[in-house]
């Protein structure tokens, strides 16, 4: 789960890389109001889902300006660069990079010139199928290298390819492209006069539509439309491109919707206050603590969260089975992600430079600990370990959700599947590793029905390895796939 200061309770161990966020986007038009600053609280917002850099558009009318920088929103943008980012429309976006370095050259929006003007496009998601559209673009552009060379990501393809249609409006040129692109992706993208969102036929991202009094917004999550007032129209259907100009709001499907959305999201990417499918997600992961307490139950005297991410479902936990919650660890706000790499001496510190423990609280109890997931195991031993050393008399983990045996290709940079704990050893084999007393997740049916999305409709393949959209060949897929030096890559670029 995201967490409130927008890290995951897998970085409380700066040795544990765990499930890393999908990225944030934000689409505002709003004549009359000041964009960039509704962005970048929209951005705010998002941050959970981002961290590695920012990006703001906003376009005029006459032309369109970018400001992007790495790091978090708070340290690209400050007051000065935010008024002189002055229009009517603007798009933001927090990027965890997917395809495509942590560089500033990725970094996003990717900004294209057209033969009319100019394209922005913020992208949340990863494509399955990147090296046909770079293979496209080369054919189009008549300039394999060049080509190659300017698509160092999945989004600055997308964007070359929207802005190669010389004879042809953005809009014209995105329901060309759209049909072609395959695998995740919920895109916000502008020209100088209008606003354009898109999700693909999956519909495996979110991405919902908001009102002002006086524009329209378009966001990740209905969290982000809270923080500017925006009210919440609905969800952008898979397969739906929306347009917003002077002239109002236009729709239409560029595909069949097969929805597939992520189950991920309830359990760690989205905020606990974002509603997906019309049910609040704080709702569902409580609801998944209630399932756990009835599927895996235990005599304890105390149910703490790892905060902030275990929370939701250690109440649900608590309230079912009855034993009272509490909060037996302290979580330091304030160490987040750095650029600073810590020193032998401090990263054996481990998880206590961001999580303490309450010794009076914890001593001599017997604990039910709730996560939300285990990927490698590191960060679970360490903290089974100190709440050990820290009196704790027995150590019950309950995780809210299955385990994770399969890497995602749609958007969350997961470990390798060799390196995910859960592929290769058993639950009780898992609890012998981590130094627990008990090991429990919740079953992925449970977990399906705390969603009340129907379980065709969501993308499982983290949990069961089902795949909703057809995986290309291993190496025509991957982060650095399009950053291969160009005698190496895979990709038939016509040079």
């Amino acid at each position: 789960m995201a967490r409130g200061d927008g890290l995951l309770t897998h970085d409380i161990d700066p040795s544990e890389r765990g499930p890393q966020d999908a990225c944030g986007v934000f689409g505002v038009w709003a004549p009359g109001e000041e964009v960039a600053k509704l962005t970048y609280f929209g951005l705010y917002a998002l941050q959970h889902r981002g961290q590695e850099s920012a990006g703001i558009a906003v376009g005029n009318g006459r032309q369109i300006l970018v400001y992007k920088d790495m790091g978090l929103v708070s340290q690209v943008f400050d007051e000065s660069t935010l008024e002189s980012l002055q229009g009517e429309i603007a798009i933001g976006h927090a990027r965890y990079s997917t395809t495509g370095s942590s560089v500033w050259r990725n970094a996003q929006p990717t900004f294209r010139p057209t033969a009319s003007g100019s394209v922005a496009l913020g992208h949340n998601g990863n494509l399955t199928n990147t090296h046909e559209l770079v293979e496209l673009l080369a054919e189009r552009e008549g300039d394999g290298r060049r080509s190659r060379e300017s698509a160092t990501s999945d989004t600055a393809a997308m964007a070359s390819l929207l802005a190669s249609y010389e004879d042809r409006s953005i809009e014209e040129a995105a329901l060309e492209v759209l049909p072609k692109v395959r695998g995740a992706f919920s895109l916000v993208f502008m020209d100088e006069h209008t606003l354009y969102a898109a999700r693909d036929p999956q519909g495996i991202r979110p991405l919902v539509l908001g009102r002002l009094e006086r524009g329209w917004v378009v966001a990740s999550e209905t969290a982000a439309l809270d923080i500017v007032g925006a009210s919440y129209i609905r969800e952008i259907e898979p397969g739906e491109f929306v347009a917003v100009d002077e002239d109002g709001l236009r729709s239409e499907r560029f595909a069949e919707p097969a929805p597939k959305g992520c189950v991920f999201e309830y359990v760690y990417l989205a905020r606990p206050d974002t509603t997906i499918n019309d049910r609040r997600v704080f709702t569902v992961r409580e609801t998944i603590g209630r399932k756990l307490a009835r599927t895996a139950p235990v005599e304890a005297d105390l149910v703490i969260p790892v905060p902030e991410s275990g929370t939701p479902a250690a109440i649900g936990y608590a309230e079912e089975s009855g034993i009272p919650f509490g909060h037996g660890l302290v979580k330091n706000s304030y160490v987040g992600r750095t650029f600073i790499q810590p020193s032998q001496t401090i990263r054996q510190l481990g998880i206590r430079l961001k999580l303490n423990p309450l010794r009076d609280v914890i001593a001599g109890k017997r604990l039910v600990v709730v996560d939300d997931s285990i990927v490698r195991g590191n960060t679970q031993r360490a903290l089974v370990r100190m709440l050990r050393e820290f009196g704790a008399a027995e150590v019950h983990v309950r995780i809210s959700s299955p385990p994770v045996k399969w890497p995602c290709f749609y958007g969350i940079d997961f470990a390798s599947r060799a390196e995910l704990i859960a592929n290769g050893i058993s639950v009780d084999e898992i609890c012998r590793s981590i130094g627990a007393d008990s090991l429990s997740y919740v079953e992925l049916d449970d977990l399906v029905e705390a969603t009340q999305v129907p379980k065709d409709n969501l993308c499982r393949a983290c949990f069961d390895g089902i795949y909703p959209v057809p995986l290309p060949e291993d190496d025509l897929i991957g982060k650095h796939l399009l950053e291969l030096p160009l005698d190496t890559t895979p990709l038939k670029v016509i040079s």
